[in-house]
């Protein structure tokens, strides 16, 4: 399969990486993350990856949620695995932001932190155990089943999605998209970006839908 022509390849992806860690947030290869950035090391962080041949950034999930993008003094700790993500779309705004849309490349291990003159976190990023995730390799997903799972889901959340748009997507898109956008927990998520592959993706992705079903709807109450 040839590749588009922005792609990378895994022998140009970078040793150093930026990081934005954010809790809650889940970006997967080829899924596509719109972001608002305001803060001001956030704010250098994109104005450096512009300026860089791949425009990466990392996203990665800190493991206590609750710290949010971090700090520079008293930085909460990451997750190992995080996913890069190429800038495909950006914009200005007048109050000072930047719109962004970054597109998953491929999961990475931070191997170590980079002590750099950043006022962002820069992660030395180990690519070895993801370069499958460069290329897309069709698996089977048991679609039936998913979509199965995904309407009392849907009905649940109060969300009425567009099923033919959904049909459409391939197996992989599918997941993917449902992953990225579903109200998981940040464990939950996290736990999605570090499946094996699709199909390991898509069995965990079934496995929380039908937990998350069966805990808000509960055993019947009866009256004696």
């Amino acid at each position: 399969m040839s590749k588009a022509p922005f792609e990378p390849r895994a022998e140009e992806l970078p040793e150093r990486i930026p990081m934005f860690p954010l809790g809650g947030v889940l970006l997967l290869p080829r899924g596509r993350l719109p972001l608002n950035i305001f803060e001001s090391r956030y704010l250098a962080m994109i104005r450096d990856a512009l300026a860089s041949p791949l425009r990466l950034v990392g996203m990665v999930q800190p493991r206590d949620a609750s710290h949010g993008a971090g700090m520079i003094e008293g930085e909460p700790e990451l997750h190992h695995i995080g996913c890069a993500g190429r800038i495909v779309s950006f914009a200005e705004t007048g109050d000072g932001r930047y719109l962004v849309e970054l597109k998953g490349v491929a999961r990475f291990a931070i191997a170590s932190e980079a002590r750099e003159n950043h006022p962002y976190r820069v992660a030395v990023a180990d690519w070895s155990h993801y370069h499958g995730d460069l290329d897309e390799v069709p698996q089977f997903v048991d679609r039936d089943k998913l979509v199965a799972a995904l309407k009392p889901y849907f009905h649940q959340l109060g969300v009425n999605p567009d099923w033919h748009a959904l049909k459409a997507l391939m197996d992989d898109r599918l997941v993917t998209t449902v992953s990225m956008l579903a109200p998981f927990s940040p464990p939950e998520k996290q736990a999605l970006l570090e499946a094996a592959d699709t199909k390991a993706r898509a069995e965990l992705l079934m496995g929380l839908i039908e937990m998350a079903v069966k805990a808000t709807s509960g055993p019947t109450s009866q009256v004696n």
